[in-house]
């Protein structure tokens, strides 16, 4: 569990530029959903 806590401090986006923060999320998003479609296809 910690070290799940200390991931996500790491990939947190700290900008004051909501375009900056969406365009963060978004990346974030997509890599996960490719993690987790991965791990579907071939776990």
């Amino acid at each position: 569990m910690h070290e799940l806590i200390r991931l996500a401090r790491t990939i947190r986006c700290d900008s004051a530029n909501p375009v900056k923060a969406f365009r963060h999320r978004l990346r974030i998003g997509v890599i996960v959903a490719a993690l987790i479609f991965l791990v579907s296809t071939f776990g």
